[in-house]
């Protein structure tokens, strides 16, 4: 039965989760301007690209193209679905793909899963890139998890979950960083919050609806630690 009011916390493995999460933030803050970072930085730009296919698809659009480029900028071609559900879905998706994958290194089978569902996502992708930028970061990240699977599983380097759990904190900061950067401090007119406010019959300009997406980036960070303290417990 759920622990959900974590009684006796925290036991040794939710205080390692904590403080390996504690531990990736400040080094994820340190390196922030650093070239170490930028790989990381394109795979939350293509998360995020990858999460308006998704709801295009799931609306029933067509997804014609997805572009990352090394400037940490993306972008999905879509035609048709529903809008308003793919506009938003690039921030918000990534923050929960965050989630995902932090909830995902609680347990060695769920962090199999994860890299094995991620390995495939990045195969697919790779044959509907349309520039070396995406195409080379999706291969670097496929050998990548290849060589820390054969890692895990053949030798005493176990450092799947590690792994797993550092693309999740990195995903879940950086998308709050996107919509801070992208939204909140400055106003780009061809944003996706800008696109959602001219579309939203809310009375609510892009910013608004940066800050609104913000705190909801936040709540899925927060709702993972928890999650992560529940199953650990």
């Amino acid at each position: 039965m759920a622990n959900w009011e974590l009684k006796n916390c925290c036991k040794h493995e939710q205080v390692v989760f904590l403080a390996t999460i504690g531990v990736f933030t400040v080094v994820i803050l340190l390196l922030w301007r650093t070239f170490l970072l930028t790989p990381f930085k394109l795979i939350t730009v293509f998360l995020h690209e990858a999460s308006h296919a998704i709801a295009c698809k799931l609306t029933c659009g067509q997804v014609e193209g997805i572009r990352v480029n090394a400037d940490e900028g993306g972008v999905t071609q879509t035609r048709g679905g529903v809008y308003w559900l793919i506009l938003p879905a690039g921030y918000l998706g990534s923050s929960f793909w965050g989630m995902v994958f932090i909830l995902a290194s609680t347990n060695l089978l769920t962090s199999r899963i994860a890299a094995g569902c991620f390995a495939v996502a990045l195969i697919v992708v790779l044959f509907i890139a349309k520039n070396w930028t995406l195409r080379g970061l999706c291969i670097g990240f496929i050998i990548c998890l290849a060589i820390i699977w054969v890692l895990q599983e053949t030798t005493k380097v176990r450092i799947l979950r590690f792994f797993i759990l550092f693309m999740g904190v990195m995903n879940s900061l950086f998308s709050v960083y996107d919509i801070y950067d992208d939204l909140i401090s400055r106003r780009v007119h061809s944003s996706d919050a800008e696109k959602f406010a001219e579309i939203c019959p809310c009375p609510c300009n892009g910013v608004g609806w940066g800050v609104i997406w913000g705190m909801i980036s936040f709540i899925f960070l927060a709702a993972a630690m928890y999650l992560g303290l529940v199953i650990l417990s």
